[in-house]
């Protein structure tokens, strides 16, 4: 990402730096990395580095993320539809979904 270091000009557009950070996100530098833990999964555990980029895709770059209430109700055994279910019925008070979920 040169243009973004040692190559920058005030010269350069916006849409000049958007597309350098385009072509490094379809081609990471794993030699020039900017962070050395991810790079060596990219290098040495590729199947586990594919996996790790799907789950942080879905939980942190995803529209429509969880309420971590939710995740925590479901953490706790409950299914996503039943803790939904007692989260609507209780206005999102998780205190109280819980209790709707163990029958109180």
């Amino acid at each position: 990402m040169d243009v973004l270091k040692d190559q920058w000009s005030p010269a350069l557009t916006l849409k000049t730096a958007l597309l350098s950070c385009q072509a490094l996100l379809a081609a990471p530098e794993p030699d020039d990395p900017q962070d050395a833990v991810v790079a060596r999964m990219y290098a040495d555990d590729r199947r586990t580095f594919e996996e790790t980029a799907r789950e942080w895709t879905k939980k942190y770059a995803t529209e429509n993320q969880m309420d971590p209430a939710v995740g925590e109700l479901m953490e706790m055994g409950f299914s996503e539809s039943a803790v939904l279910k007692a989260m609507t019925k209780c206005g999102g008070d998780k205190a109280r979904a819980l209790e709707e979920l163990l029958g109180g």
